[in-house]
């Protein structure tokens, strides 16, 4: 339960309802770019795009023959405001779990991002996981700051940022 002035954040399984709720939050406040693959064609929201965001996600965690991650929808007091997820990977010595989280551009800035990595973590841990990895830019201030926090290693080559933490 959220203390005094905190948002309430869920997270919820990503089903088929779901999964249009999540299409709206990302439609209506983050860039295609944002939350999944580049798609050929003009900039922003056109129906193949949102198509290819359906069929991104039914590939990725929906379709039991294809699906490689748990995808969970992020909901802000009552509202879509992004995904988190979680893929198992090989690990040289033990089980390690990839994290992506991404929020509608509303909710960033509020601590959220934060609240949900330990709940990922968290799910890490139960899961049998011993190690939490993740990439990102070394423009993603944001993601870097929280990864550091939360006690990652974070190793930059280039333009890209890996983050270790061991669970």
């Amino acid at each position: 339960m959220p203390g005094s002035g905190e948002s309430e954040i869920v997270l919820i399984p990503l089903d088929e309802p779901e999964l249009a709720r999540l299409l709206e939050a990302a439609v209506a406040d983050a860039d295609p770019l944002e939350v999944m693959p580049p798609v050929d064609g003009p900039a922003g929201w056109n129906d193949a795009r949102r198509e290819a965001f359906l069929a991104f996600h039914r590939r990725r965690s929906l379709n039991p023959d294809t699906a490689i991650e748990t995808t969970w929808l992020i909901e802000v007091d009552g509202n879509p405001a992004g995904a988190a997820r979680l893929r198992p990977v090989s690990g040289q010595a033990a089980m390690e779990v990839e994290a992506g989280v991404w929020l509608s551009r509303s909710m960033r800035g509020r601590g959220i991002g934060k609240r949900v990595a330990e709940v990922l973590m968290e799910a890490a841990r139960d899961g049998g996981a011993a190690r939490f990895v993740a990439t990102t830019t070394v423009d993603n201030t944001a993601a870097r700051r929280l990864l550091s926090g939360a006690g990652a290693e974070l190793d930059v080559h280039g333009a890209d940022v890996d983050a270790r933490l061991e669970l």
